[in-house]
């Protein structure tokens, strides 16, 4: 059961109940668009919350929990602030062409208005999102850019991306109504806050760390901690707020210190229902329509766990549980990373950016951001998750 910790410790009813409290309200499943690893991992906003914490009743974590679960906001709009550091090195803007060619599946006739494309955009720097909701089949999202705005709309059974800068338009059509089919990306808290609350588990501690002022509104602040050893998460900080339970802000700080992995958040939020010409969309005079060829592939939550790195991946193992799982598969690529002559400029380049490694498994290479690390052994083993690279080193080692 999920250990959901009282901020008195001398209350031991109160704390037994937490530990075998409502997990499954933590249980709920709202899915979250990611393209790529690095989407899981929106980084520092600084100064996100008003000054002055408020002076809000007591509530215990699970009540808190409880709250988020039951929360369901159909209508909200508001600007969101989001920005990445993953520690990445600063590839000049190549990181966004291999991932947006990796997000269209290598066709090469894919619109620049293609949310799959476009909305890559968010796994690097710094953007300013307007976000609108007004039940599960109207949504709007734009990306404000310098000179430029990129735009989904969902309304009905209708998706339309449009790209101002080029002046072209995407569109497509929803599977369905209701919230698997919602065409948003993660842009809210709120999306965030549902995955990191289903990776609550016995190898978590959760507990309230007071109170806060986040888009001019009341919140608590409920902060989860791994028991364990080895992750490279430090803690996740969901700002709650106090009349709707709607996550206002989320913060995954790294085990290593510093800035912020993962902190988006609202600057302004308003629960009043939008506009209905909000989600009106007919595409300008002149702009090139491109329409969607197939449905879109089933969407993947962020991950949170070796696990989540995992599925959809034949033959993967889980090694471990909790916030140190390890995903550990055979791409049957002998040989590891490819270098020298046999790997061409790409593999020397790609090589430069790891760290090797060697244990009773052999030799291999590490991967590492501030988060998220990965083993490729000179076999064709790959040990994925967000943990240590010592702890991809010992499953390594313990596999043999």
């Amino acid at each position: 059961m999920a250990p959901y910790e009282s901020d008195d410790a001398t209350d031991a009813a109160q704390d037994r109940d937490l530990r075998s409290g409502p997990r499954k309200a933590a249980r709920y499943v709202v899915p979250v668009a990611v393209v790529g690893v690095a989407a899981a991992t929106i980084g520092l906003v600084p100064a996100l919350a008003d000054s002055g914490d408020p002076d809000l009743p007591k509530i215990t974590a699970q009540q808190l929990i409880e709250k988020v679960a039951k929360s369901d906001a159909q209508q909200l709009s508001g600007t969101v602030k989001i920005s990445t550091d993953l520690g990445l090195p600063n590839l000049g803007g190549l990181e966004n062409s291999l991932m947006s060619g990796a997000a269209r599946g290598g066709h090469g006739d894919s619109s620049p208005a293609d949310p799959k494309s476009r909305l890559t955009e968010l796994v690097t720097g710094a953007h300013t999102l307007r976000v609108a909701v007004d039940g599960p089949d109207r949504q709007k999202l734009s990306l404000m850019e310098k000179g430029a705005e990129y735009s989904l709309i969902h309304n009905g059974k209708d998706v339309w991306g449009y790209d101002s800068q080029s002046n072209e338009v995407y569109h497509g059509t929803s599977a369905g109504s209701g919230k698997e089919h919602r065409a948003e990306p993660p842009a809210t808290p709120k999306d965030f806050a549902d995955q990191a609350l289903k990776s609550v588990d016995d190898t978590t501690s959760v507990t309230v760390d007071g109170t806060a002022r986040v888009a001019g509104r009341d919140a608590y602040k409920l902060l989860i901690r791994p028991r364990q050893s080895g992750s490279t998460v430090g803690a996740v900080s969901i700002a709650v707020d106090a009349r709707t339970g709607q996550p206002l802000k989320f913060t995954l700080t790294p085990a290593s210190g510093g800035a912020a992995v993962v902190d988006v958040g609202f600057t302004q939020v308003s629960f009043a229902e939008p506009a209905a010409r909000t989600f009106d969309f007919t595409p300008p005079k002149g702009t090139k329509v491109t329409e969607q060829k197939k449905q879109p592939e089933a969407r993947h939550h962020a991950p949170g766990s070796g696990e989540d790195f995992a599925k959809g991946m034949e033959g993967y193992e889980v090694l471990g549980k909790g916030w140190t799982s390890i995903a550990a598969f055979d791409t049957g690529a002998k040989g590891g990373l490819p270098g020298g002559s046999r790997g061409g400029v790409f593999g020397g380049f790609l090589g430069s950016f790891g760290d090797k490694v060697s244990g009773k498994f052999g030799k291999g290479t590490v991967f590492s951001t501030r988060l998220v690390n990965a083993l490729i052994t000179d076999d064709g083993k790959v040990y994925a998750g967000t943990v240590t690279k010592g702890a991809l080193v010992k499953a390594a080692n313990d596999a043999k």
